[in-house]
């Protein structure tokens, strides 16, 4: 147990008569500091005069409480947070979220009055069928919805989930990443469903971007020194939003949207654990951001041919 109170200039003069100070700093670091001794279940108390805090504890426990401080402090020392990286936000988060806009609304176009005289929907929606072979249906499937409402849904939610990653990664990698777990999604949920299964749509990303938060989130609270419910609290956020908005409904594709999520997180344990954000270069966000465009257009070149 600890508590927390202001002490008047009489108690503080007379605190280490009945109790042993253990910290004496400011309130945040003081606050961490009884977090630790709260985690070790030594008892303790916080008082404030001036802006300056003290830990104390009983004499009786004083060693074993500097003991846990010191330890504590040292491996603050020598392994600082890496959540650093994540501090400034990158610029062009809108940018990214345009171009996926523009991307699936002149899809829905060109589909919509067949250009080039194909099928768009035959052609580019996932097959689990004799089309399963045809891998670039993985990535066109992204780009397809089945109607206004359908498309609407995934410009609003990919653009919102989209420009939250942007500003942690850039939105180059960040579209990079959740572009390609989507198509990694899709084309696993094309090779184990059942032949008769179709689907498309660019939910699989948007849920591979919610999991590319959750992964970076993740990984980063990884390295630090809390409590396992903190720690694994990004990756049940995501869990809870999967199943709230990725679940139920006749027409859902909930394996697109598991698998999308499932890949998301892989992405932004990689992108953590490669250093990522330590790269604000533009001409590496629009490097990715290309990599992406240039993917769909031959993805559907690849598949209006094949059904010409």
């Amino acid at each position: 147990m600890n508590s927390e109170r202001a002490a008047t200039f009489g108690d503080w003069m007379s605190v280490e008569a009945v109790r042993a100070v253990v910290f004496q700093g400011p309130k945040a670091l003081a606050r961490e500091y009884s977090l630790v001794l709260e985690a070790r279940a030594i008892e303790h108390e916080m008082l404030e005069s001036d802006g300056v805090w003290l830990l104390t504890v009983i004499p009786s426990i004083q060693t074993s409480a500097v003991d846990e401080l010191t330890r504590y402090a040292s491996e603050r020392s020598s392994s600082p947070r890496a959540v650093s990286r994540f501090t400034a936000a990158f610029p062009g988060a809108g940018i990214g979220a345009i171009a996926y806009s523009l991307t699936l609304l002149l899809t829905a176009y060109c589909a919509g009055v067949g250009l080039f005289g194909g099928d768009w929907y035959a052609a580019g929606v996932i097959d689990a069928g004799p089309a399963r072979s045809e891998w670039w249906r993985a990535i066109t499937a992204l780009t397809l919805h089945v109607d206004s409402a359908h498309l609407l849904s995934n410009l609003f939610f990919g653009a919102l989930i989209g420009i939250a990653a942007s500003r942690l990664v850039g939105p180059g990698v960040a579209w990079f990443a959740a572009f390609f777990a989507g198509a990694c999604g899709n084309y696993v949920e094309m090779l184990i469903s059942p032949a008769s299964h179709r689907a498309l749509g660019a939910s699989t990303a948007v849920f591979a971007a919610l999991g590319l938060l959750a992964g970076l989130a993740w990984t980063e609270r990884l390295t630090f020194r809390e409590r396992n419910w903190y720690r694994w609290a990004p990756l049940i956020v995501g869990i809870c939003l999967l199943t709230l908005f990725g679940a139920g409904g006749e027409h859902v594709d909930v394996l697109g949207h598991f698998l999308g999520f499932a890949f998301g997180i892989a992405a932004g344990w990689l992108c953590a654990i490669a250093g990522v954000p330590r790269s604000r270069a533009l001409p590496t966000q629009v490097l990715f951001g290309a990599a992406v465009v240039l993917s769909i257009a031959l993805a559907w070149l690849l598949a209006l041919h094949q059904h010409a």
